[in-house]
């Protein structure tokens, strides 16, 4: 491999090596871009590197790669991945155009790509697709930013990528010695505190380590890296969960949706990501490469939860179902708890309920995810233009849901222990319930409640132990893969065939430890009094709650578990239990064509899937296992067109199809038949892909000396749309003895109709420096620069009819109308500022069969800003200062019953966009060191 020379320069033709706050990147493609792109480097002038310019360095690398791919891709360098606070590859690849996120905690966890599903977007190591300790949602939190040495995007599918890539994928490439020169050494160590909270600290730490050895058989490179994150947290949230109530026969009922429980979910978290990667490379000689890799990931999250349930709709069935008008003034001695009576002065928005439960949680659990991946590869020019590459790959995740013990309290059954309830949901971002004793004169059906004095120390009512629960539950996939390639260079052609086998098996194991008795709670040293369970440590959120209490005790909690697991045996929760075999058996032909112009890419993927369950299923009262087994042929043609307009000019037009399959815990055969309730739920082996089939056309313009524009258009058909649902079950697979079960109402994943998502997008790269002579600009003025990108959606999908409710058109979940990235940085004199904001517009969640939750949930409009500063005091040691969330906008979910009102001709702007999850979590400081040898 060839190396560049370091020397100054202010302005770049092209950059193929850059020295990057202490990490070089290699600008030469790899994997699957290394493998499109032609060798197209004598328009991209001298090889220049300066170490003064590290983000539009890393800018221009990473444009070399996506100019010279022949697909559409999107590129970030290393250094972009640590200019920021980025400690996972969701928050890295962010600031992409066409990229959003989804978050938890305030930390990107999923990547939806142009607005589609989170579960179109697949997770690749080296172009080997990763299977998410969740399944078909790549979690992409779980990996740490740090095992990248540049992370691709690509958007439009080539034939050699598999068919489950539907929306894109994306590839972390992993660091190689032979990215250096020779011995490297680099690392990081720092130091970080969040906002809320007492004493939250963050830790962080990498360190690379490689070196490259001539020996007697050839030249080999190793590496090995390791990384640690480490985020204290406090959270403020409220929740609301709204209903519509059927007691409720008033006039004006139709849009009215009342709050059947409020609460607050109040954690304490630590959050943890390790990395530790190893990579051997071999070159014997020219024309071959052997390379041995692993990567072994792990996601970690203690949470201590108190969660303070208030159970509004406890006494719902005492409402009077009178549909007659009545007087609506503030009745404040009613009969009975006033839930959802108009006739009493109250409304879904603000009101009094008497004598209501609260229903407590104090929840410890250590959840953890791993990902260990290990391939071996090779590469060989074997003669004539032929070349060979194969790869094996083993990779096991991990997704550990245990929890290591939940108590639950209950308010008792008599009236007047129980709070009573002033409650006011007319600020969307406001939650805050008044709580008051709770008062009661006559006796019999003469008995009248009122509110007797505020109370403000919510653990001052009585709230006895009910139940105490330690769960083990771990669920392992196991991933295999193997692949072989042969390809055949021509004079302007390069023709490829491959064949590749993946088997995947997940299996989920769910146990339970579950104690409700008051012997059992003294066996395990429970006490039956929440005071004697509870700590002195009082809330460390900012959130006004309207109440005071204090934090779990996590020591007695632990205690109590291990006890419990000391004294009484695991059950089996056989409904969740299932082992899931996945295998693809796929062929592919595609060519690459080249032209004075510029390239056709086009061939076809045929995929034959095998799908194996085993499962407990419940039928009435007969317990037993099943076996389900499908198969089906998928084919999978794509085309791409890149031309040359000039050589900084290119348009692209591209046509690409894809299948999301269901998830694994929805294929499972498990079923639960409930022959009282007529309903059956678990899971359907049956069910088909979603299939979608893409045309994208776009224009990009490489600028000289640097900078780059992009505008671009695209188009999805999407067939078979996945949905939760529930339906008639129209099947007679279940029906035993006298007993016909085809009518029963089905619970679980099922195909809907058809629809589409549209939208375009556009990109600016753009520095000062090569200009600022020519501008008569003084020379400091060089290191300003800005990124922006903006993509817009139009999703629309047909959710078939339900009961009630007529067929409608919904979105694509997932989707945004608008996200846009605003970047600005000032680069020079050793001192790099950058400054990044994102925006993008609410989207939908899940979507509602009915108006029993009362309708679609959507996501909340979402704003983030980081700031990052770095300053070089020596070449091989620079600090660093991170500000992330500096907006510290809430993450708001809400529930908006518009579209069932609207389709059924019901009136719809007094019952819309009702807040049912409300969190904060505070700006987080960090600073630290770099360096690099």
């Amino acid at each position: 491999m060839q190396h560049s020379s370091i020397r100054p320069r202010a302005g770049f033709q092209s950059v193929r090596l850059a020295l990057i706050g202490g990490i070089a990147l290699s600008a030469m493609l790899t994997s699957h871009a290394m493998a499109q792109a032609p060798a197209a480097e004598e328009d991209m002038g001298e090889i220049v590197v300066t170490g003064a310019r590290p983000i539009a360095e890393s800018e221009a690398a990473a444009l070399t790669v996506q100019k010279n791919s022949d697909s559409l891709v999107a590129v970030v360098a290393s250094d972009s991945v640590g200019r920021l606070p980025d400690q996972n590859i969701a928050q890295a690849t962010s600031r992409l155009p066409g990229v959003s996120v989804e978050r938890d905690q305030g930390q990107a966890r999923y990547v939806n790509l142009r607005g589609a599903p989170k579960s179109w977007t697949t997770l690749s190591f080296d172009g080997i697709n990763v299977v998410s300790p969740e399944g078909r949602d790549a979690r992409f939190d779980s990996i740490p930013s740090a095992i990248a040495g540049k992370i691709i995007v690509s958007k439009a599918v080539t034939p050699d990528m598999p068919g489950e890539t539907v929306a894109g994928n994306v590839n972390v490439i992993t660091r190689s010695a032979f990215d250096y020169n020779g011995f490297h050494l680099a690392g990081k160590g720092g130091f970080g505190i969040a906002e809320l909270g007492d004493d939250k600290r963050e830790y962080e730490g990498a360190l690379v380590v490689s070196n490259r050895f001539n020996t007697g058989i050839g030249e080999i490179g190793v590496l090995l890296a390791g990384s640690y994150y480490e985020r204290n947290m406090i959270t403020d949230n409220f929740e609301v969960d709204y209903e519509r109530v059927n007691q409720d026969q008033r006039p004006g009922n139709a849009t009215r949706f009342w709050a059947q429980e409020a609460e607050n979910k109040l954690y304490r978290l630590t959050r943890k990501n390790w990395s530790v990667s190893g990579r051997v490379d071999w070159k014997p000689d020219d024309a071959n490469t052997i390379s041995l890799r692993s990567v072994y990931t792990i996601f970690s999250d203690d949470e201590a939860r108190d969660n303070y349930r208030f159970d509004l709709d406890d006494q719902q069935s005492a409402l009077s179902s009178s549909s007659a008008a009545c007087p609506t003034t503030v009745n404040a001695s009613p009969a009975t708890t006033g839930y959802a009576d108009v006739c009493i002065g109250n409304t879904p928005e603000k009101g009094t309920i008497y004598g209501i439960d609260i229903r407590q949680r104090s929840t410890l659990r250590a959840f953890r995810q791993s990902i260990f991946t290990n391939t071996i590869a090779g590469d060989h020019d074997i003669a004539d233009g032929w070349k060979l590459s194969w790869v094996g790959n083993y990779t096991e995740s991990k997704d550990d849901r245990s929890v290591t013990g939940e108590a639950t309290w209950d308010s008792p059954s008599t009236r007047t222990l129980r709070p009573t309830v002033s409650y006011d949901f007319t600020n969307p971002n406001r939650s805050t319930p008044t709580l008051f004793r709770t008062l009661a004169t006559g006796t019999g059906a003469a008995t009248r409640y009122s509110a007797g004095a505020p109370v403000t120390a919510i653990d001052n009512f009585t709230k006895p132990l009910s139940s105490f629960t330690v769960l083990d539950a771990v669920d392992t996939t196991k991933a295999y893969t193997g692949r072989i390639v042969l390809a055949r260079e021509l004079d302007n052609a390069t023709l490829k065939a491959g064949f590749q086998y993946d088997r995947r098996n997940k299996i989920a194991n769910e146990q339970n430890i579950v104690l409700n008795t008051a012997a059992q709670f003294a066996a395990v040293g429970l006490p039956t009094d929440y005071n004697q369970f509870s700590t002195n440590l009082a809330f460390q959120g900012a959130l006004p709650m309207g109440y005071t209490f204090g934090y779990f005790d996590t020591d007695k909690m632990q205690a109590a578990s291990d006890k419990a697991q000391e004294l009484y045996a695991f059950t089996p929760v056989t409904g969740n239990n299932y082992n899931v075999r996945e295998e693809v058996f796929a062929g592919f032909l595609m060519g690459t064509v080249r032209y004075d112009w510029g390239s056709v890419v086009g061939g076809v993927r045929v995929e034959h899937i095998k799908n194996h369950g085993r499962a407990i299923a419940t039928v009435g009262s007969t317990t037993g296992l099943v076996v389900a087994d499908d198969s089906q042929t998928l084919a999978f043609p794509s085309l791409h067109v890149n031309y040359n307009i000039d050589d900084t000019k290119k348009l692209r037009l591209s046509f690409n199809s894809g299948a999301a399959r269901a998830d694994y815990d929805q294929l499972r055969p498990n079923v639960v038949v409930n022959d009282t309730n007529e309903t059956i739920s678990g899971g359907n082996p049956a069910v088909k892909p979603e299939r979608a089939y893409g045309v994208d056309t776009y224009f990009e313009w490489y600028l000289k000396p640097q900078g780059y524009l992009m505008i671009g258009a695209f188009y999805k058909k999407v067939e078979d749309v996945l949905y939760n649902q529930r339906r008639t079950f129209g099947s007679s697979a279940l029906n035993s003895g006298s007993i016909d079960r085809s009518n029963y109402i089905f619970s679980g994943i099922t195909n809907g109709g058809g629809g589409r998502v549209f939208g375009m997008e556009a990109a600016a790269q753009l520095q000062l420096e090569p200009w600022t002579q020519n501008l008569g600009l003084p020379e400091f003025m060089g290191g300003f620069g800005i990124s922006a990108n903006v993509t817009l959606n139009d999703s629309k999908v047909e959710k078939p009819a339900l009961g009630a409710i007529p067929t409608r058109n919904v979105r694509l979940p997932g989707t945004s109308d608008v996200v846009y990235n605003l970047g600005g940085y000032y680069e020079k004199y050793g001192l790099s500022v950058r400054v990044q904001y994102q925006r993008r517009s609410a989207w939908l969640d899940t979507i509602a069969d009915d108006l029993t939750d009362a309708g679609d949930t959507y996501w909340a409009a979402d704003e983030e800003m980081d700031v990052s500063a770095r300053y070089a005091i020596t070449k091989n040691f620079e600090i660093y200062f991170d500000v992330s969330n500096v907006l510290n906008q809430p993450g708001r979910r809400y529930v908006d019953p518009a579209s069932l009102l609207s389709a059924t001709g019901t009136p719809t702007s007094a019952s819309s966009g009702r807040t049912i999850e409300w969190e904060r979590f505070g700006r987080r400081y960090a600073g630290g060191i770099r360096f690099n040898f």
